[in-house]
């Protein structure tokens, strides 16, 4: 019996194979012919017209089999593309070569995904053994069930067994770390026209995908960031940049087993697992075993290159202490695809060759050095790959089992010491899961704009999220109806959790931190967010797609409509009703009016924004268009103008180059500006607008810039330079809520006309230590005034920032105080 069992088993299976294409010996890589039969290699054909191609909007149904066929347009030649002197491959050169590639084989299938900030196209190929449309149906049929019916999944023999474990390649994330991308190529190529048995016999157990440069605009232009100025290996749980939603969403599709992030540069080369702490939401004890393994197998392969500059790759996890390089934050690409299900890794190649090495060493010592990391990018994908083949069953297993487990409600399980070498107590980050959290609809709900938002964010990283039908009580508390429930017993509870909890204080922890190490999407996001820890959950209602309109407006108020700035949406609400042309009034309490006579356009400003409006009062001083000039970092810019203010960038050098402060309003300081070193003239212009304009700054060299101009009588005092987190602070009538700070500031000694807007309470979550001299830690900043306000002596409305309120797009419910600030100074 069990032959028989076995003999139908490999009958079964063996019909899920994609049936072999004939066609013509091809070459390999190099010049070699293979070393076994061709299988999938096709005749050159013509590919078909992309009318939509350019656009991304040929995007396949899941009906389509592969090879995906795109016509990719082809850009013009960018004679300046900085990779070019590093013998790299330039991105104008990227189409071309992949529309060759996608002629020659039918393993090699290409998409335009997305644009990048700059409008560039973003390709994802995609490496598999061809499918016919109803075996890619099956093959996503399992991937689907691996997610929504984890349990059935892990008792499915044949989704076992043919189901094709999909392996996510993202290179060039970071712009000036070229060689991802050539290294990429090169396993793309070889793998779409070799003939070696090994190869072929993995694009029938696997689907490889190659996010093939994730930042051609930085590629381009040799910059670390995108074109918007941002760093996308920071954005994952904000997702601010197209880039970004790009390679979410391509996570999310793909629901990759496998994940490598190519990077650069460490000395030797580095290979994730990193060092403690690591994230406190992750199954750990499903990572941890092919995560060690698997980089060790691409350690093996890294030193069979026989380069001496990469004989000795570092395993963080084995070979540094903790917090040098850790696995907490959510926010780069690795760190996030593990709540995808995903063994991933952060790969840094070892010689540099961008920054000042770039425009110092020689054409053929930088093309030594790109040529032996693209060698080792190669290296890290074939060993990652290998290990994939040869671990399959067992990641496919352990992906199922995270799901599984969140499905279920079940508890993180204990991962004892020695799990692998090194394993400790150092290394162990548990959490409790809630039962659920609820956003709360009504008057319970302190933002309509930030509630929608926050939901919207959920569901785009495949959180799933319920609208009640109907009113319900829930942990003693009455919700109305169209209230939103993250039921946490979900296949990605940890990807929700880690979005919505508190975080942890980790200064005890460990002495230092990567980047930040703190952010909670509840706390900064604007939105009220009830936690429910445990009960029943019996709450009718259906899953939400989109989020449901939140824009009102009272039906009669002969005194005008008002709108109180409780999320940056309403700043932006406001800044768009001065656009009209609509004549606003402002109140001391901060609260805008727009007169009854402009309700059409109220109500169609309310309808675009989802803000609320409500019944105006008299009285209020007027509030025109404001004019901002911003010495600010590219996070904050984009901010503001997302608010709706009319910003002109500003700093040292274009003040001395003569921009005229005359027409500007506030002057909003924060980076890239300098008082003192500043000519005659710009200084003479600076000082001239303080007599009559409004200043906001923020961090060191805005604290700066106020003390050099005396805009109020306070004395700045900063926190240590690495400190940041989520930290509670206090109005003057003792209402608490949070902030975000990194390297905080705080004020001391106010003098005559200074008012105290925020105080310091103590840390949430996040890492904040002292100076080796005992200064700068939370202890000395907790009371301390975080925001000031007032005017100084020759008149100018100043509001000064220790906070971050605007750090990377991110705490989107502190937008406001910046917009009030704005607003304040402004009049």
């Amino acid at each position: 019996m069990r032959s028989l069992l076995l003999l139908l088993l490999t009958v079964v299976l063996l019909a899920t194979m994609t049936t072999p294409a004939t066609a013509a010996p091809p070459v390999g890589r190099g010049g070699e012919p293979g070393n076994g039969p061709e299988r999938h290699l096709v005749a050159a054909v013509d590919l078909p017209p992309a009318t939509t191609a350019a656009r991304g909007e040929n995007r396949p149904e899941a009906v389509q089999g592969y090879p995906r066929r795109t016509l990719l347009r082809e850009f013009p030649e960018h004679p300046t593309d900085r990779s070019i002197k590093l013998g790299l491959a330039p991105y104008h050169s990227l189409a071309p070569r992949l529309n060759d590639l996608q002629r020659r084989s039918d393993r090699i299938s290409v998409e335009v995904v997305g644009q990048s900030a700059a409008g560039r196209d973003l390709y994802l190929v995609t490496l598999t053994a061809p499918e016919t449309p109803a075996e890619a149906r099956r093959q996503d049929a399992w991937r689907e069930k691996i997610e929504d019916n984890p349990a059935a999944a892990s008792r499915d023999v044949l989704l076992r067994h043919a189901y094709k474990a999909p392996i996510w390649i993202n290179a060039n994330i970071h712009g000036d770390e070229w060689e991802g991308t050539d290294g990429a190529l090169r396993v793309v190529e070889d793998l779409g026209l070799t003939r070696d048995r090994w190869a072929l016999e993995l694009l029938n157990r696997h689907r490889v995908h190659v996010n093939l440069t994730a930042n051609p605009d930085g590629r381009v232009a040799g910059t670390r960031a995108n074109a918007n100025g941002f760093d996308l290996n920071r954005d994952f749980v904000t997702s601010s940049q197209p880039e970004s939603r790009v390679m979410r969403d391509l996570v999310r599709r793909v629901q990759p087993v496998l994940v490598l992030d190519q990077h650069g540069y460490v000395e030797n080369t580095l290979i994730e697992p990193t060092t403690p702490p690591h994230g406190q939401n992750y199954d750990f004890d499903l990572y941890i075993e092919h995560g060690y393994a698997g980089a060790l197998r691409m350690e093996q392969a890294v030193r069979a290159l026989g380069h001496p500059e990469a004989a000795r790759p570092e395993i963080p996890f084995r070979d540094y202490e903790p917090g040098v390089w850790d696995g907490w934050a959510p926010i780069y690409t690795a760190q996030y695809a593990m709540y995808h299900g995903a063994v991933s890794y952060t790969i840094e190649i070892p010689m540099r060759v961008n920054r000042g090495d770039y425009d110092s060493q020689p054409v053929t010592e930088l093309r030594r050095r790109s040529g032996i990391n693209t060698d080792v990018v190669e290296a890290t994908i074939r060993g990652a790959l290998s290990y994939a083949r040869d671990n399959r069953a067992s990641m496919v297993d352990n992906q199922v089992e995270v799901f599984r487990r969140g499905a279920a409600g079940e508890p993180q399980r204990h991962v004892p010491d020695g799990i692998v070498p090194g394993f400790g107590p150092e290394d162990r980050y548990t959490t409790e899961f809630p039962r659920a959290y609820v956003i709360p609809a009504g008057d319970r709900q302190r933002s309509g704009p930030a509630s929608a938002r926050l939901v919207d964010h959920l569901v785009a990283h495949d959180v799933r999220v319920k609208r009640a039908d109907h009113s319900f009580t829930l942990s003693g508390h009455r919700y109305p109806v169209g209230t939103y429930v993250v039921d946490m017993r979900q296949p990605k509870r940890a990807l929700a959790n880690v979005m919505l909890e508190r975080g942890r204080d980790l200064s005890a922890d460990v002495p230092t931190m990567y980047d930040i190490s703190a952010w909670s999407h509840r706390l900064l996001w604007g939105a009220s967010v009830d936690v429910v820890r445990s009960g029943r959950l019996d709450v009718p209602g259906r899953d939400v797609v989109a989020a449901s309109p939140t824009g009102s407006v009272p039906a009669t108020s002969a005194a005008g409509f008002a709108l109180t700035l409780v999320d940056g949406e309403d700043a932006a609400a406001a800044n768009d009703l001065l656009g009209h042309g609509v004549e606003l009034r402002r109140h001391d309490d901060g609260t805008i009016v727009a007169p009854a006579a402009a309700r059409a356009t109220v109500e169609e400003v309310a309808d675009r924004h989802g803000v609320r409006f409500t019944p105006g009062r008299p009285g209020g001083t007027p509030l025109r268009p404001v004019a901002v000039a911003a010495a600010v970092a590219a996070d904050e810019l984009k901010a503001l103008r997302d608010m709706g203010f009319n910003v002109r960038p500003v700093s040292t050098t274009l003040l001395n180059d003569g921009f005229d402060l005359s027409r500007v309003d506030v002057l909003f300081v924060s980076s890239g500006l300098r008082y003192d070193q500043l000519d005659q003239e710009a200084r003479a212009g600076v000082d001239a607008f303080l007599s009559r304009g409004g200043v906001v700054t923020r961090g060191a060299t805005g604290a700066r810039f106020a003390a050099d101009t005396g805009v109020l009588p306070v004395r700045a005092v900063a926190g240590k330079e690495d400190a940041n987190g989520v930290v509670e602070v206090k109005d003057p009538k003792g209402h608490q809520s949070h902030t975000f700070v990194y390297a905080p500031h705080w004020f001391t000694d106010p003098g005559p006309g200074v008012e105290v807007v925020q105080r310091y309470g103590s840390l949430v979550a996040g890492h904040w230590t002292t100076r080796p001299d005992g200064s700068g830690g939370q202890g000395e900043a907790e009371g301390q005034a975080a925001v000031v306000a007032g005017t100084s002596p020759r008149g100018t409305r100043a509001v000064l920032f220790g906070t971050e309120p605007l750090f990377r797009d991110h705490p989107k419910g502190l937008y406001r105080q910046v917009a009030d600030a704005i607003y304040r100074t402004a009049q």
